[in-house]
């Protein structure tokens, strides 16, 4: 062994290294399909917000092009994190590729993921637009559904009003004992140390009253519902509680029966392109009711209401049906099962006669929809709502059963990150096909 001549490591020389990174990436990589949809965006909103200008003292910003490529490439690859998403930039050949060599760091990619909500629910209406213009989507017929994701925030985060009073007491101590601690010793430790601790006390304080507030909206929304579900409420805990984490999630119960901290997502789709052609995030428990608003928001996004509404059981009321059959923007078909009922033979002959007056008096519309959904031809209609269910399975896969950030504001960021890498790969997969 000793006689054996080899070439040994030797990692204290420098060296050039030359890197051709448009080489390193095949032509169809999904990272250059997600680039090329970058640059059909406008951007020019990000690009307006940066500080730094021609001529002026200050840094080069990043590329807000870039930002944007890389979040929605990592949302298709299922990365949620801005600090992995950071070390991928350094390690990863298609990450390096749509950085291109613009240094980043987690603190900017986490800020920018969550900061530009307004922008984002811009794009995805613009982009599901230019889709229509392609006649690759239609707003003929539109699918709505809810999608429960568990939010940030643990079972012990969550407090009820005494206990959330013991908090905010303590932190006002925590407070006070700071700004005494400065007027008696400004040297007892560095300025820097201080103003972290002063600031962290102070989060405290905000979350503390946010969840106050919270709190307070939660409990007025169980007496409402004593009175119209009293044997529902009556079989719950009387207090309200609040997470001091996150106050603007709920505690939901999933499909595999556990309880947890979460938001609950609606989307709405087309159900033939699976494009989603909006989204909202919201605190509701369940869908009942949701079918109005939104209609509402795809006729803001769009100029129009959808011809056919497909939707599950109690997603609309009977008033919901009379409101969208005689919308602003255009009538829309409610497509959902009516609720389930007891068989006629099996009920009493007072209740089948009062039964007869209710549906003699029912609106005109709601006959409509009875007899719709009576049909074959109804019945074939509604099953192609479960393609809803595909976009849903594909959007979990990326990383959307769970959100990492707090707040709804910052969660509707993430679901519209989700929608818009949703659809951008589904938009090539409906152009290949075409071509």
């Amino acid at each position: 062994m000793a006689d054996a001549r080899v070439i040994r490591a030797d990692r204290a020389q420098l060296r050039w290294e030359m890197v051709d990174l448009e080489a390193l990436l095949v032509p169809d990589h999904r990272a250059r399909i997600v680039w090329c949809f970058v640059e059909t965006l406008d951007l020019t909103a990000l690009y307006d917000a940066i500080g730094s200008r021609e001529g002026e003292a200050g840094r080069p910003a990043a590329d807000p092009a870039v930002l944007m490529a890389l979040w929605l490439y990592a949302t298709v690859e299922g990365v949620g994190s801005a600090r992995e998403l950071a070390r991928l930039v350094e390690r990863d050949v298609a990450y390096r590729w749509l950085a291109g060599g613009v240094p980043v760091n987690h603190h900017g990619l986490a800020d920018f993921r969550v900061d530009h909500g307004e922008v984002l629910d811009r794009l995805l209406s613009e982009s599901v637009t230019a889709l229509i213009a392609e006649r690759l989507v239609s707003l003929d017929e539109i699918v709505l559904d809810g999608t429960k994701v568990r939010a940030s925030a643990g079972r012990g985060s969550y407090a009820g009003r005494k206990r959330l009073a013991r908090i905010e007491e303590a932190v006002r101590r925590r407070i006070a004992a700071l700004k005494e601690e400065v007027e008696s010793d400004p040297e007892s430790s560095t300025r820097r140390k201080r103003a972290a601790r002063e600031r962290a006390a102070r989060a405290t304080q905000e979350r503390a009253a946010k969840a106050h507030a919270a709190l307070e909206r939660l409990q007025a929304e169980k007496e409402r519902r004593k009175k119209t579900h009293p044997k529902d409420e009556a079989e719950k805990k009387d207090e309200a509680e609040v997470s001091t984490t996150d106050p603007d999630a709920r505690r939901m119960r999933f499909a595999d029966g556990a309880v947890r901290a979460a938001y609950n997502i609606q989307i709405g789709a087309h159900p033939a392109s699976t494009i989603v052609v909006t989204v909202a995030t919201t605190d509701r428990r369940n869908d009942s009711a949701l079918a109005v608003p939104m209609v509402d928001d795809i006729a803001r996004r769009y100029g129009r209401t959808p011809g056919r509404l497909l939707i599950d059981t109690n997603y609309a009321t009977r008033d919901d049906l009379v409101a969208l059959a005689a919308h602003e923007k255009g009538p829309v078909e409610v497509y959902a099962p009516p609720p389930a009922e007891r068989d006629e033979a099996a009920i009493k002959p007072d209740s089948r006669a009062s039964r007869a007056r209710q549906r003699v008096q029912e609106p005109v519309v709601v006959k409509e929809w009875r007899a719709r959904m009576a049909s074959a031809e109804g019945q074939a209609i509604f099953r192609r709502r479960k393609r809803i269910e595909l976009v849903n399975a594909q959007q979990k896969n990326r990383g959307l059963g769970f959100i990492n950030v707090r707040g709804l504001i910052k969660a509707q960021a993430i679901a519209l990150w989700h929608a818009l890498a949703h659809n951008l790969m589904a938009a090539h997969r409906l152009r290949t096909a075409v071509a």
